[in-house]
């Protein structure tokens, strides 16, 4: 420890309560930052995770057949549309084997798997209650979706060997008092009418989709909707990394031809949502640092106008500006670390705490998490802050003249 470092010690603990104020200014700074961070990735987890479990990352399918211009005036900008209709077609995927293997080459790909939409009643007797059927390859779907994980009765693997079984939402079950092991049928827009048996009930915790669908295999989908095994409405496509799944899309269109829309694509409100609410909360928290650096800015100031004899007399004996300097960001910096790291400490122990409360409804658990790259984040900005807070004065002291302290 040199005189320098011996000297910011002294000015930290002859002004315990200044230095405990400024401390306490960054551990909330820091607490907050993290504490508010760690709430946005939570949020936007949940609610990737609740979109995942459903949807793929991206959704291949057959668009509807919108008219185009097809006259253009004599200046050919302008263009007059003719039939200014959705032209009524298959929304069948025309060789989807061939499709699949296209899609495959991607190298950002990493599972695909067909599905099959239809529009039911599900059938208790007398009682009917409309839903959506959903036409799987289990094993590929619960690759895709982990499916297995949202069961909370029966078991999905059942669903490999017979296509009479069926795993049905929470919501469904208990509209229509399903149990395992119960028999229920499916009514399709086609008029036909398929006998299946219960063997597993997830929940995802999205009641829309709780509420209404149901998994059924891939060819008893096929046979409600009296098509052939060729007949598929969706390839779903999940890539490597989910955030940056747009640009894979547009390949993916141009590759097959087809329609790609990306989970984002399909999700702009949520997508948008996720956007504004970092924005908000990246101003909040960083604002909280400032005024906390703010703290660090006036209390060194204090400390200057106290000590200004005291630095003038160290001046006098021979000390340079750039040492003064370091005495005094020595004090900033100082504050600053015990700040960041009182900081992080509460902010992991309200993250845990918080972790462990249960909300309730859709999102269960009280929705936050831990990121590293937040905490240090936090850290290197907290620092940054505390340098700027502490050079300002610094700079101060160091121009103090000691003739001029000294005729005073």
């Amino acid at each position: 420890m040199n005189i320098n470092t011996d000297i910011a010690s002294t000015y930290l603990l002859t002004n315990k309560k200044l230095t405990a104020v400024a401390v306490m200014g960054i551990v909330l700074g820091m607490s907050i930052y993290i504490f508010m961070n760690s709430m946005v990735v939570g949020f936007d987890k949940t609610a990737n995770d609740s979109i995942f479990k459903t949807a793929p990352h991206i959704r291949v399918y057959k668009d509807d057949v919108i008219s185009k211009p097809l006259i253009h005036d004599e200046t050919g900008k302008k263009s007059v549309i003719i039939n200014p209709k959705v032209v009524p077609a298959s929304n069948t995927i025309v060789n989807p084997q061939e499709v699949i293997n296209l899609l495959r080459k991607d190298d950002e790909v990493t599972s695909i798997t067909p599905q099959v939409s239809a529009t039911v009643f599900f059938n208790i007797g007398r009682i009917q209650v409309p839903g959506i059927a959903i036409g799987v390859i289990p094993d590929q779907a619960d690759l895709m979706f982990d499916i297995k994980a949202t069961i909370v009765e029966g078991s999905f693997e059942k669903m490999q060997g017979n296509v009479s079984n069926i795993a049905v939402g929470s919501g469904v079950a208990e509209k229509l008092s399903l149990k395992v092991g119960d028999n229920i049928s499916l009514s399709s827009s086609k008029g036909l009418i398929k006998s299946f048996i219960v063997v597993a009930i997830f929940k995802t915790n999205n009641s829309i989709v709780d509420e209404s669908r149901c998994y059924i295999h891939l060819s008893a989908a096929q046979q409600l909707l009296k098509e052939n095994s060729t007949y598929i409405t969706d390839i779903n496509v999940n890539v490597k990394n989910p955030e940056k799944v747009d640009p894979v899309a547009i390949r993916l269109t141009q590759l097959t031809g087809y329609k790609s829309e990306s989970w984002k694509q399909a999700n702009e409100t949520i997508v948008a949502g996720f956007r504004m609410r970092r924005i908000v909360i990246t101003f909040v928290s960083y604002t909280i640092l400032i005024v906390a650096g703010f703290g660090i800015y006036n209390i060194l100031n204090m400390t200057v106008s106290q000590k200004i004899n005291d630095i003038a007399i160290l001046k006098a004996m021979g000390f340079k500006g750039k040492d003064v300097i370091r005495i005094f960001l020595t004090q900033a910096l100082s504050i600053g670390v015990m700040g960041v790291i009182g900081g992080m400490i509460i902010a992991t122990v309200m993250v845990t705490l918080l972790k462990k409360v249960y909300i309730g409804g859709d999102i269960g658990y009280f929705p936050i998490d831990y990121e590293p790259m937040k905490f240090a984040q936090g850290v290197i900005v907290g620092m940054i802050i505390t340098f700027f807070a502490g050079y300002l004065p610094a700079r101060k002291a160091a121009q103090v003249d000691p003739v001029s302290i000294f005729r005073k």
